[in-house]
C-alpha cells in the first residue's frame, strides 16, 4: 500500500506551532485538565486513581455507555473506540475494502476519507459539493455514479471545510439509497452537535440502520483533541467484528487517563459543545464585519454547522496569499489547494478565542498589503 503525503498535516507541521495565530483551525477552544475535571465533582480525585494498565481493546466500558447517549438505538456493544478519528478511518478502509472495489467520497474533504480507499487500490470516485449551490450535494448526481462494484458511500456532514449541514430531506434519502442499494454509508460525523440552529441537527447513520457506520472524536465540537479518542458506532457486525480484529495489528487499545477524561467530557458534553457554539457565534459576526469591509477581496457561503468556513479570495492567488500571510503576519490560513480544491478558497476557523486578536492583525496586514 503506498500513501502519499498528507498535504494538510504536512502544512500544519510546517507551521501550527510556530506561528502566532492559527485561523484556520478545524478544532474548537480546548481547556486544562484541570478545568475538564471541574465539570464532576470528585473527578480529580478519580483521576488520580486511574490504573495505568492496559485498556479494554473496545475501549472502556463506561465510556462506552457514555458515548451511547449521542444516539438513540445504540448500546455499548456498538461502540468501538480508537485513538482518534484518523485510526478509525483507516481501519474502517482496510476491514471493509479490497482492491476490487469502488467508493464514492463527499468531495472536498478531509484527505483520509479518500486516499485510504485509494492506497488500497479502489478506484475512488468524488461526490463533488459545489459553492454554486451552497456546497450541497446532488443526490440525483450519486445515482448516476454508482457502479456494480460499489462498497462504500462517504460522507461528512456537518462537513469539513465548508461548514455545509445536509438537510433532513437529503439525509433520509441518501440512508434509504444506500439501504436499497446494499451500499454501506460511512457518515463521518465528528461536527454532529455544532450546528447554529439545534432543530436543524441529524440523525446519526447508525441509528438509521445497520448500513451505516458512525465516525465520532472528542476533538472537534467539545473541543478536546489532546485526548486522541474517536470512535465508530455501527449495528453492522461484519464491520464491528471486522475493525475489531484489525485493530488488534495497530493501537489495540487507547490511553486509559485519555479515556477515563473522555467519559468525563462526554458525561457533559452538552456544556462542552454550548461553551463552544458560544465561542464560534461571537466569532461569526466578527468575520461578517471583515467579509462586510472586505466585499471586494472575500465571498463565502456562511456555514450552518462547525468550527470552520471555506471563503474564497477574489483576488490574487490563494496559496501566495497565505503563504505572506503567515510569514509577514503571523496568521494561518489553509489553502484549498490542501484539499486538492484549485478555485482560490481557503480554510477559516472560527472555534478559537483569540480568532478576534486574529483578525485585527489580518486587517492590518490587508490595510498596508492589498
Amino acid at each position: 500500500m503506498h500513501l502519499p503525503p498528507f498535504k494538510l498535516e504536512r502544512y500544519f507541521a510546517k507551521y501550527e506551532f510556530n506561528t502566532e495565530f492559527l485561523l484556520c483551525s478545524s478544532d474548537c477552544e480546548a481547556m486544562p485538565i484541570a478545568d475538564l475535571l471541574a465539570f464532576e465533582e470528585g473527578a480529580a480525585d478519580k483521576f488520580q486513581n486511574v490504573w495505568l494498565g492496559y485498556t479494554e481493546s473496545q475501549g472502556n466500558p463506561a465510556l462506552r455507555k457514555e458515548i451511547c447517549n449521542l444516539y438513540t438505538s445504540v448500546q455499548p456493544e456498538h461502540i468501538l473506540v480508537h485513538t482518534g478519528a484518523g485510526a478509525a478511518i483507516y481501519l474502517f478502509m482496510h476491514a471493509m475494502l479490497t482492491a476490487d472495489d469502488h467508493v464514492i467520497v463527499h468531495t472536498p474533504g478531509y484527505q483520509s476519507l479518500a486516499e485510504v480507499a485509494r492506497g488500497i487500490g479502489c478506484d475512488v470516485t468524488p461526490w463533488q459539493a459545489r459553492e454554486e449551490n451552497n456546497w450541497a450535494l446532488d443526490l440525483e448526481e450519486l445515482k448516476k455514479l454508482v457502479r456494480p462494484n460499489t462498497k462504500v458511500i462517504v460522507v461528512n456532514t456537518p462537513h469539513n471545510p465548508t461548514g455545509y449541514l445536509m438537510s433532513r430531506a437529503d439525509f433520509d434519502a441518501l440512508n434509504k439509497f444506500a439501504q436499497e442499494n446494499g451500499l454501506l454509508l460511512f457518515s463521518d460525523e465528528v461536527y454532529r452537535e455544532s450546528e447554529y440552529n439545534p432543530a436543524d441537527k441529524l440523525p446519526a447513520a447508525c441509528d438509521l440502520g445497520d448500513h451505516a457506520v458512525s465516525l465520532g472524536v472528542t476533538s472537534k465540537t467539545y473541543g478536546l483533541a489532546g485526548l486522541r479518542i474517536g470512535w465508530v458506532a455501527t449495528k453492522n457486525k461484519k464491520v464491528y467484528e471486522s475493525m475489531a480484529a484489525l485493530k488488534d495489528y495497530t493501537t489495540i487499545c487507547n490511553s486509559a487517563p485519555s479515556e477515563f477524561l473522555a467519559e468525563v467530557a462526554m458525561r457533559h458534553r452538552t456544556q462542552l459543545a454550548e461553551r463552544n457554539l458560544k465561542i464560534i457565534k461571537h466569532n461569526l459576526t466578527i468575520i461578517d464585519s471583515l467579509f462586510t469591509s472586505y466585499s471586494s477581496l472575500f465571498t463565502w457561503t456562511r456555514p450552518q454547522a462547525g468550527s470552520m468556513g471555506f471563503p474564497r479570495l477574489l483576488k490574487g492567488d490563494v496559496e501566495d496569499f497565505c503563504d505572506k500571510l503567515v510569514k509577514q503576519a503571523g496568521v494561518l490560513l489553509l489553502p484549498g489547494t490542501m484539499y486538492d480544491e484549485s478555485n482560490n478558497h481557503f480554510r477559516l476557523g472560527l472555534g478559537r478565542k483569540n480568532l478576534p486578536q486574529a483578525v485585527e492583525r489580518l486587517e492590518e496586514y490587508l490595510s498596508k498589503c492589498i
